[in-house]
């Protein structure tokens, strides 16, 4: 049966990230890997993930399964985190919450339910999108469509194209949105654009189905829950797909969530009875210690604001080496225009430097990077700002 397998092409991340390691030379930069990264370049547990991991050493009481949606706590507090406490669709108990394997357990979980819902439906999603995206929609069986969102030479959101092509999309479609921090572009809709985005759904009636990865990266918390939150609080039915890797610096702990939507409550257990049985037929049920930490935080005035005060001091941090980088590279005196950095929110940009150039970057400097020019800042460190932007400057003058 598998003589007849050939080798698929590696992961252009995965790859770069190997090419990185091996990389002998002491001044090189990672720019790739979507990680957050501090002034040391190490990806550091947070100081309340560890008291909240002490806590669990001495109060957790069983390793017992906990059950296909999670825990209950745990979907209780995150759903107050991204709706927040007061929101008419947790009052109305509209929403069904599940914890998953990750945000990308979101994303398949969502997929699957909605094919279930309508076989083969339709997704529109932006161009550019993560590239994840693809796979994990298409392999449930959906089919992909997309809408212009990014444009590369005017550093900006298309919102005429994408509006002109969603007018196009038929009743009954679903429109894949970043709820904030889009990756990989960094350029997000601000509020009349959510609005408008919305309108559009309603009057045409389209399914909002919103991924949010980096609640708190951008312009905060509450800020960067905006859009998911207006369009919760307007449309009867959406989907939500959500991590907790970013913002809780949990990568390797795998924790996600996913949000149901309906039009009232009864629709909502109908809905949570699918959602579960899809869980069951893919993974059964989720890990448990990553989301133990998160509820275990969120629980607790003193770690939540403990957690608060670190993920506003990452923040700040990615806001102000946007700043720096932007600076760095006007004193570099080049010619291309490179404000739009300080403008765009999150971890990624894209730098709109060609391939060639990204290939010098690499070989001649030790800095990497995917060949879209999509640049993590967050990978980028006050020591070698001037340096990355001196490398940059070289290669495309």
């Amino acid at each position: 049966m598998f003589e007849k397998l050939t080798a698929l092409p590696p992961d252009p991340i995965l790859s770069l990230m190997g090419l990185f390691r091996q990389d002998t030379r002491s001044n090189k930069v990672d720019l790739g890997v979507g990680v957050y990264k501090d002034e040391q370049g190490n990806t550091p547990i947070m100081a309340a993930v560890h008291a909240a991991e002490t806590r669990l050493l001495t109060e957790e009481t069983t390793k017992t399964y906990i059950g296909m949606a999670g825990s209950a706590l745990f979907n209780e507090r995150i759903a107050e985190l991204l709706l927040g406490n007061d929101h008419p669709a947790i009052k109305d108990k509209r929403i069904v919450t599940a914890q998953t394997p990750g945000g990308c357990g979101a994303l398949r979980m969502v997929a699957e339910f909605l094919h279930q819902c309508a076989p083969g439906s339709t997704v529109w999603v932006s161009d550019p999108t993560w590239g994840n995206h693809i796979p994990l929609l298409s392999s449930a069986g959906l089919q992909l469509k997309t809408y212009p969102y990014y444009d590369g030479v005017k550093k900006e959101i298309r919102f005429d194209a994408m509006m002109s092509a969603l007018e196009q999309a038929a009743k009954g479609d679903i429109v894949l949105l970043h709820g904030c921090c889009h990756n990989p572009s960094g350029a997000d809709l601000d509020k009349d654009q959510w609005h408008a985005v919305t309108e559009l759904m309603l009057r045409k009636g389209l399914l909002p189905f919103i991924d949010i990865a980096y609640q708190g990266l951008g312009d905060g918390l509450d800020e960067d829950a905006y859009g998911v939150r207006y369009v919760a609080a307007h449309v009867p039915e959406m989907v939500v797909a959500g991590s907790c890797s970013k913002n809780f610096g949990l990568y390797r702990e795998r924790v996600g969530y996913l949000v149901v939507l309906s039009a009232s409550a009864e629709q909502a257990v109908n809905a949570g009875s699918q959602v579960m049985t899809t869980i069951r037929a893919h993974y059964s049920m989720p890990p448990s210690h990553g989301a133990a930490i998160v509820e275990t935080i969120l629980s607790s005035v003193d770690l939540k604001k403990q957690w608060l005060d670190e993920l506003n001091v990452m923040n700040q941090r990615i806001n102000g080496l946007r700043r720096e980088l932007n600076l760095a590279l006007q004193q570099q005196g080049v010619d291309q225009d490179f404000s739009f950095i300080e403008r765009q929110k999150g971890m990624f940009s894209f730098l709109g430097i060609n391939k060639k150039q990204i290939l010098r970057l690499r070989e001649e400097f030790a800095i990497y990077m995917v060949d879209s020019s999509r640049v993590n800042v967050a990978g980028l460190a006050s020591g070698n700002i001037e340096y990355v932007a001196s490398s940059i400057a070289a290669v495309i003058r």
